[in-house]
């Protein structure tokens, strides 16, 4: 595989950046059994693009985002946010002063090639270089939940048939320190 490069996103990538969304959103919601859910696609692709434009408007203080960089293809997303209304709610406000890692995407052709695993190596090394301490996680999605169990252990919330029958939502809390240290 080609050199990979980790960067900021620029005013000139918005266009990929949307068709990117477009893209691995349609691919998870399939992978997950869930592609009749139209109207939910469309909106988690209206979400990211809205994050993206936060994080450009704001220069990267109301959210922060990370691509990655395959020639000159964008094949993985990372950011950080506010935590989301989601996950204020489902923990009773608990996490609501913590920081969100999220949108952590990799283009189907590049999973399982250690992408994510950059991001999010470098999105941890931004926090803790910020002096943030602690973040949150959540997936509905059942693959991403094997994946950060792996990661991060059992979640601190486990919200049973959330999404429906078998289909849990989990949120972790985690400690910036005990990461990629």
């Amino acid at each position: 595989m080609r050199e990979v490069e980790i960067r900021r996103p620029r005013i000139e990538d918005i266009e990929e950046l949307n068709q990117f969304f477009k893209i691995v959103i349609t691919d998870t919601f399939a992978r997950e059994g869930l592609a009749g859910l139209i109207d939910d696609i469309e909106a988690e692709i209206d979400s990211k693009k809205n994050y993206l434009q936060l994080d450009l408007d704001s220069k990267g203080e109301k959210r922060y985002f990370l691509i990655a960089k395959a020639g000159n293809t964008i094949i993985g997303t990372i950011e950080y946010g506010p935590a989301s209304k989601l996950i204020q709610d489902c923990t009773n406000g608990e996490l609501s002063n913590l920081v969100e890692v999220g949108t952590v995407f990799v283009l189907p052709d590049y999973q399982r090639l250690g992408i994510g695993n950059r991001l999010l190596a470098e999105i941890l090394h931004t926090l803790k270089a910020r002096g943030i301490a602690d973040f949150c996680l959540d997936s509905g999605y059942r693959n991403a939940q094997t994946i950060w169990k792996k990661k991060f252990g059992e979640p601190d919330y486990l919200l049973k048939d959330y999404w429906g029958q078998g289909q849990d939502h989990l949120i972790w809390k985690i400690a910036t320190s005990g990461v990629y240290s």
